[in-house]
């Protein structure tokens, strides 16, 4: 039986691939985004799109009201770490109330079922790794710290109000859809696999690692990519797991890549050797974000398909190459 299901933010890139995988099943989908950093041609039909801010109390109100859903599926939010660490109080300030108003209107509407996207930046600089649900909480940059407390104000609507969430932890995102029509296409782009993409495509002039002075095997950091269709499955699963009690889900695939394995892999996929720059450090940035996902797989029998760096990258690939101006619709 279809379900009714509201995606904010979900002409962003992983929302848009959630909204695919929702479709696909037969839902019926409503996404809201003010399209700040979403494209309205990443929302296809049958998906109604509705342009508008979370900050709208009244906005929020009418949308809810217009019920009964299913269950509300939250990725609209400021997410980029670098940009946080030079502007924490707005981060802080935006995430935290857009999210907290959209949880008070979920519940006042009797929505009983809530899907954050949220971070594996709330763990910080963990050990060991591959990282668990129970390692220790302790925010790596505001971006983090809000996505924190959204996830503890989850806890207490659960507590107080009966309605149930499931907050996945994931580290970066990568790659996209089968059909080639939806993609990865942020203005700036910021992302480390679409940099190395565009700089081979020879629509960027250069691209710098940021540190190779990192405990790791080459100096670089250690990052655990998922590829968006798998992201995207895992989010649906874990409305599932919402049955008896609210969740929490690492997501990722156990094994992480450095920066120079990224530069390699694109460096095969073209058939040239890249030679990036080198650059400091950058604030916010742990030295290794690896998940485990194995809690996600035991209860919702998650079970990614592109598990292999190469076929993430090449994904990624023929998205940036048949989409020089992205969406363009900016």
């Amino acid at each position: 039986m279809a379900g009714r299901f509201l995606v904010t933010g979900g002409a962003g890139y992983v929302g848009s691939h959630v909204v695919r995988a929702l479709l696909n099943r037969g839902d019926d989908v409503v996404v809201l985004d003010n399209l700040s950093t979403g494209h309205r041609s990443a929302v296809h039909a049958p998906a109604k799109l509705i342009v508008g801010d979370l900050a709208s109390e009244e906005l929020l109100n009418e949308v809810l009201g217009d019920g009964p859903w299913d269950a509300v599926l939250h990725f609209a939010a400021l997410s980029l770490v670098g940009e946080s660490m030079r502007n924490p109080c707005y981060y802080l300030s935006t995430n935290i109330g857009n999210g907290l108003r959209l949880i008070d209107a979920c519940a006042r509407h009797g929505v009983k079922r809530f899907v954050l996207s949220s971070t594996a930046n709330v763990y910080g600089d963990p050990i060991p790794v591959p990282i668990t649900e129970s390692a220790h909480i302790d925010p790596y940059s505001p971006y983090g710290e809000s996505k924190r407390v959204i996830e503890r104000a989850l806890l207490w609507t659960d507590r107080l109000h009966g309605m149930r969430s499931a907050c996945l932890r994931y580290f970066n995102a990568a790659g996209a859809d089968s059909a080639g029509d939806i993609g990865e296409h942020h203005d700036p782009e910021t992302h480390l696999i679409p940099l190395v993409i565009e700089w081979a495509l020879g629509r960027r002039p250069s691209f710098s690692i940021y540190g190779t002075d990192y405990p790791t095997k080459d100096g670089t950091c250690i990052r655990d990519y998922i590829h968006v269709t798998d992201l995207a499955d895992a989010h649906l699963l874990a409305l599932s797991a919402l049955e008896s009690e609210s969740q929490v889900f690492n997501l990722g695939y156990g094994r992480g890549y450095t920066v120079r394995d990224i530069v390699s892999s694109v460096s095969r996929l073209v058939g040239r050797t890249l030679e990036p720059d080198v650059a400091p450090r950058r604030a916010g940035d742990p030295p290794v974000l690896v998940a485990s996902s194995e809690r996600l797989m035991r209860m919702t029998g998650w079970t990614p398909r592109y598990t292999q760096i190469d076929d993430i990258i090449k994904s990624a690939f023929v998205w940036h190459e048949s989409h020089p101006l992205g969406y363009g619709d900016r």
